[in-house]
């Protein structure tokens, strides 16, 4: 089978199932689940596959909502990932349910030309994206060792085909005092919500020099319990950002200082602690993004042009680290959201709307016209699996 003739047979397999997968988008979508407990979501993006015969492996990497299903014997086993996790309160507001079902799309397109392009397709099923970075999980417990390279999509309002994100690093900040009677005995206590504030106010000041690219954010999550009592704990939680993981490193040293200073000048306890596993830069692969790029072309879209994507970051994601250990790609499909950004209330409308049903057919018809090119390209073939083989022998 030549490359045009599997190209075609995989576009053609994806349109002729999209009908299903816009169902699957809705299903999701309609039900949203948050990270590690989405069970409803991880059951509906397995079904597909497993109808068509794909081997589940359920609770993989021993995550309850993370599954893997396997199709096929080749030499070359290319990841597909699927997330399904939403954001509290808003829903699929970053569009997973999207990611899913053309991850679905695409797997079940590829098993139809697996044996003939000497492919093993497997179907990863990502929980925990939005927060506790379940593909760093997966890593770690083997999940990926046989992968060679690994590919998935993601909404947005715009096309990009060789998509940034920021390292990310998520931590929870705890204050211990003393509680007192705010008017009776206020001197013997130390307030827990005084050692917020000053850390607060020095990271509003540290603002003014981070680096480009650097950015903090953070919530009060407990600021004391009754405004009579002195009090006694407080928290909070921060996200740190960077360009990459030796600017988060930086950036983490001196938010330490901050944290540090709330503690010193209210004569608090403190404690910092990582509530998730780091999220590292992404690294498109430079051969998988051109030819994905070329894929939104041909089917009418206008990918941003290279000499600006660089500069629009997508917030941050774990399929980062699975790309500084393999080939792989996260491109960005548009979804007409009407000027709305991610994690906003009208992008999780969009996510069920026509645009994003265009999105879910039309990305795994590019996914999948990728991998058959990569296949089907001795050069590139014999490169990923060439990586795989020294990483799986370091």
């Amino acid at each position: 089978m030549s490359t045009a003739t599997a190209s075609r047979s995989v576009e053609d397999a994806v349109r002729r199932r999209s009908g299903d997968l816009i169902e699957l988008s809705h299903s999701i979508h309609a039900e949203p689940e948050l990270a590690f407990a989405e069970h409803r979501s991880s059951a509906k993006t397995q079904a597909l596959v497993a109808e068509y015969g794909f081997e589940i492996t359920a609770a993989a990497g021993g995550l309850d909502t993370a599954f893997r299903a396997s199709y096929g014997s080749g030499s070359l086993v290319i990841g597909i990932c699927a997330e399904y996790d939403a954001l509290p309160e808003i829903g699929h507001a970053c569009g997973h349910n999207i990611i899913a079902s053309s991850a679905v799309g695409t797997a079940l397109a590829l098993a139809e030309v697996a044996d003939l392009l000497d492919l093993t397709v497997v179907l990863v099923g990502t929980p925990a994206e939005e927060t506790g970075g379940g593909k760093v999980l997966l890593l770690d417990a083997g999940v990926f060792d046989d992968i060679a390279a690994s590919v998935m999509l993601h909404p947005g309002p715009v096309d990009i085909a060789a998509a940034r994100s920021l390292a990310l690093t998520e931590v929870a900040v705890s204050y211990t005092g003393r509680e007192s009677h705010a008017a009776v005995a206020p001197y013997l206590g130390v307030n827990a919500a005084d050692a917020v504030t000053v850390a607060q106010v020095a990271i509003g000041l540290l603002r003014q020099q981070l680096a480009p690219g650097q950015m903090v954010h953070g919530i009060v999550t407990n600021g004391g319990q009754a405004a009579n009592i002195i009090p006694g704990h407080a928290e909070m939680r921060y996200t740190m950002r960077a360009v990459d993981m030796a600017g988060l490193h930086e950036l983490e040293n001196r938010m330490a200082g901050c944290f540090a200073a709330g503690a010193l000048a209210t004569g608090c306890e403190h404690e910092v602690s990582e509530t998730a596993p780091a999220y590292a830069e992404l690294r498109p692969d430079a051969w998988l993004s051109e030819t994905v790029r070329a894929e939104m072309v041909r089917l009418g879209r206008e990918p941003l042009p290279e000499s600006v994507e660089a500069s629009v970051p997508l917030g941050s994601t774990d399929m980062g680290n699975v790309t500084h250990l393999m080939p792989g790609i996260h491109p960005v499909i548009g979804v007409d959201s009407g000027g709305a950004s991610l994690h906003q209330p009208a992008f999780a409308a969009a996510a069920a709307g026509p645009s994003a049903d265009k999105a879910v057919v039309e990305g795994a018809i590019m996914l999948a016209r990728t991998v058959v090119q990569l296949a089907e390209t001795p050069a590139e073939r014999d490169r990923v699996l060439a990586a795989q083989s020294r990483r799986v022998a370091s």
